[in-house]
């Protein structure tokens, strides 16, 4: 039994990053996107589309909203992994975006900022059962 969760263990820190998601973190990381977008109950859409709901949403339907036809026609339904790889070099991921941000290179501050739009759904409320910026769940024993 105890090797089991040895293993067990062992498997699940082989599969988890160093380090923890920080929604926090996220929070102040988006800072350089508000130049362009903006997330909550009150958000418009400004030089980008709004990005509450993002995870699970297809690419270029935000609803008054011009998309460039490399967006509307890209195909992309955003989850993580896409969202991750766009963030890096979004002219990479979507040749002919009109979205001129250079990219995000830390794998840190890609992870806190995918936490902190995790949080809101999409009319812009904080989902249920998200830990609120700046609080940290107890460690489990």
């Amino acid at each position: 039994m105890r090797s089991s969760v040895l293993v067990l263990g062992a498997g699940i820190f082989a599969i988890v990053p160093g380090y923890a998601q920080d929604a926090a973190s996220g929070e102040k990381i988006f800072v350089q996107c508000r130049a362009c977008h903006q997330i909550g109950e009150n958000a418009k859409n400004a030089v980008g589309p709004v990005l509450n709901g993002l995870f699970g949403r297809k690419a270029g339907i935000i609803e008054g909203y011009s998309y460039s036809p490399a967006n509307k026609n890209s195909g992309i339904t955003w989850d993580e992994a896409t969202f991750r790889e766009y963030i890096k070099d979004p002219r990479a991921k979507i040749p002919g975006t009109k979205m001129t941000f250079p990219g995000l290179k830390d794998p840190k501050q890609i992870d806190d900022i995918v936490a902190y739009l995790k949080q809101f759904d999409s009319t812009g409320k904080k989902k249920a059962g998200i830990v609120p910026a700046g609080r940290k769940l107890a460690k489990v024993q």
